[in-house]
């Protein structure tokens, strides 16, 4: 079901992993932001926009992971966007025909095994590079491109209605995610969390790629736990993060697995002064 998040915004989410796809409103049509995660909930996101008489005239990845790659045949064959870097990743990954089969593969440990459509995974269409409007007839929406997480990461702002489209950044259930094959993975995520910070001033409503939607108030609290557990893991320090501690919400104790990961990883190829 969409939830109205903002004037001419709404959120469809996802059972899995609380997975956020994005809808903005403009004259013509509908700008589809990462919309998943089952065949059957896209197809309830497509009747959702079908009864109120939405069509899609452009969709957008934010960054080039499998679950910010899919589209559903209902939504049409708008163009899709993503910046250079994302969809030079993109591509580069399934030139492998092997790709898709490995995230089916992947997905047979989780809930959603046999449920996700891929024939249309990652079908996007690079902006030019450097480009910072995504180019459609509704409102402003600006692309801030970052290196954190993910190559061509992409926030967005949804200038006129007060909108931060965070990404796989500023979740409350899971912890930054680092992109290991980064020279500078935390240096990467602090550099993109200043980017945002500049940004928070506009910004009445975050909506992250997992999780929650962060109202008036919560955009500069989740940039600063953000950067707290980096800034931790940088200086070779436990974090204190809720995300991670005794108290996590029951099903998302794997996000401190997820953790444990990262520092071995950071350990392992010399990252933080500590590790």
């Amino acid at each position: 079901m969409l939830q109205q998040v903002a004037e001419g915004v709404l959120v469809h989410q996802s059972q899995f992993i609380r997975s956020n796809a994005v809808v903005v409103q403009g004259p013509s049509g509908v700008l589809l932001i990462d919309p998943g995660v089952t065949e059957r909930e896209m197809s309830c996101l497509a009747d959702d926009l079908a009864a109120s008489g939405m069509r899609v005239v452009a969709g957008f990845s934010t960054h080039p992971d499998w679950d910010h790659l899919l589209w559903h045949p209902r939504f049409g064959e708008a163009p899709r966007y993503a910046t250079a870097r994302c969809a030079a990743s993109i591509q580069e990954e399934l030139t492998d025909p092997g790709a898709k089969d490995r995230i089916a593969e992947h997905l047979l440990e989780t809930e959603v095994a046999g449920q996700v459509p891929m024939d249309l995974l990652g079908l996007v269409s690079a902006l030019p590079s450097g480009a910072t409007l995504i180019p459609w007839d509704g409102p402003r929406v600006r692309v801030v491109e970052h290196r954190a997480h993910a190559p061509g990461h992409a926030a967005l702002v949804i200038e006129d209605h007060g909108v931060l489209v965070a990404g796989d950044l500023l979740s409350d259930v899971l912890v930054p995610m680092f992109d290991m094959e980064a020279a500078e993975p935390l240096d990467d995520y602090l550099c993109a969390l200043r980017l945002l910070e500049s940004e928070a001033g506009t910004a009445d409503v975050v909506v992250p790629g997992h999780g929650s939607i962060g109202e008036a108030g919560q955009v500069r609290a989740r940039i600063e736990q953000d950067r707290a557990y980096v800034l931790a893991l940088r200086a070779g320090k436990t974090p204190d993060d809720p995300r991670i501690g005794p108290s996590v919400e029951p099903g998302w104790e794997w996000v401190s697995e997820l953790h444990e990961g990262q520092l071995q990883s950071l350990a392992r190829d010399g990252g933080g002064d500590g590790a």
